[in-house]
């Protein structure tokens, strides 16, 4: 696993995120995606829709992924 399939992964299922994942190792991984979909969703809602971009991937190809999830608006904030 790479840092563009997980990219193109979750920009798949969720189309209008600005997303930037890292990870040296092609197991453990980090990815922050934000998009106005997350608006109103508690993060473990917001971590479950990224998980579901990803699939059977989660625990297999893909062993850890710390995510960092936020609206456009809290992106703004810092």
């Amino acid at each position: 696993m790479d840092t563009k399939t997980i990219h193109d992964l979750i920009q798949s299922g969720i189309p209008d995120a600005e997303i930037h994942v890292e990870g040296a190792d092609g197991v453990h991984f980090e990815a922050r995606v934000v998009s106005p979909v997350f608006a109103g969703k508690l993060p473990l809602a917001r971590h479950r829709l990224v998980y579901a971009t990803l699939g059977a991937h989660m625990g297999n190809a893909i062993h850890a992924l710390s995510l960092r999830t936020l609206t456009p608006e809290e992106a703004l904030k810092g």
